[in-house]
């Protein structure tokens, strides 16, 4: 069965509502993508999907670009839940302009009803909500679909590398020197070519602090079958449908390698064990003057707010 990448975009206009009252709209950013899928799914396939949907909240050059990706099974339910349904083409999910217009509807939709109950109340007075929900809704949604993991394997050695991202890694980093820093991006709009940026340290500062969401939102949610309250029951009785037997088995990861930041020696903890020493499970505690980090003089402070 194939698994497809589906990701969500909403439109520029709207980025003030996510600086402002985030937790109201990421969550309703998430529902909204989420839901399509499921809505689509039904008129489309005549089938009950399931998704994992993931916030992203950042661009390359760290600007803010909410977004959703979604691993989606390519198969589901019947409504009536006695068979199960596969995807035609193992290639193609679901229209993406069904899927952008649907999307469209119920974001819209959810926003409104949060200006209406007052929950968009931290945003300034020079920012109308219903006439920014009016353009949006006025404009073309982008929703696309990435090419299709090829099986289970593949999409938790995705999930693995991928669910806990955050905005910029170290080794994009590549200098801070006189109240500047300098990073690496990928400018998709110019052919996927690799550029550098220079900015002052507090706009860096700035626009890092953007992706940090509010406390305690989840930002990994689950819809469908794959919900969390029978996903364990749902997920057998795909299995019987699809007679699926075969155990999942993956490859061990190699766990990193962890240096002294002050020294760079690789750290170990004896073990007790008959197999000798091994990696710490603990990080290394960090100095409090600066060290080098990548060949950059990095205060600790910055690199445990880049960590990737």
């Amino acid at each position: 069965m194939p698994y497809f990448h589906v990701v969500f975009t909403v439109p520029e206009i709207l980025n003030v509502m996510a600086m402002y009252c985030p937790e109201v709209f990421y969550a309703a950013l998430l529902r909204a993508a989420g839901n399509a899928l499921l809505d689509v799914g039904r008129s489309k396939l005549r089938a009950g999907l399931g998704c994992l949907t993931i916030l992203h909240t950042w661009g390359q050059n760290l600007s803010l670009h909410p977004h959703v990706h979604c691993v989606v099974p390519g198969g589901g339910f019947s409504l009536d839940r006695k068979r199960w349904i596969t995807v035609r083409n193992p290639l193609f999910l679901l229209p993406v302009k069904v899927l952008s217009r649907r999307f469209r509807t119920l974001l819209c939709q959810s926003l409104g009803e949060a200006v209406a109950e007052g929950k968009l109340n931290r945003l300034p007075n020079w920012v109308w909500p219903e006439q920014i929900l009016a353009k949006a809704a006025a404009q073309g949604w982008i929703v696309y679909a990435k090419r299709p993991f090829g099986g289970p394997e593949q999409v938790l050695e995705y999930l693995s590398r991928y669910t806990h991202r955050v905005a910029i890694s170290n080794n994009r980093i590549l200098s801070f020197a006189d109240g500047k820093v300098t990073f690496r991006w990928r400018d998709y709009a110019d052919g996927n070519r690799l550029k550098e940026s220079t900015i002052e340290a507090m706009e860096f500062l700035r626009r890092f602090l953007m992706h940090v969401l509010p406390t305690g939102f989840v930002r990994i949610r689950y819809f469908g079958y794959l919900g969390n309250h029978h996903r364990s029951r749902n997920i057998d009785q795909a299995r019987q449908l699809i007679g699926c037997t075969r155990e999942m088995r993956f490859k061990e990861r190699p766990r990193p390698l962890l240096l002294c930041p002050a020294c760079y020696a690789a750290v170990f903890a004896k073990d007790d064990s008959s197999q000798g020493s091994r990696f710490s499970d603990r990080s290394p505690p960090m100095p409090d003057y600066s060290f080098h980090a990548a060949g950059v003089i990095v205060k600790p402070l910055l690199n445990s707010s880049v960590r990737s």
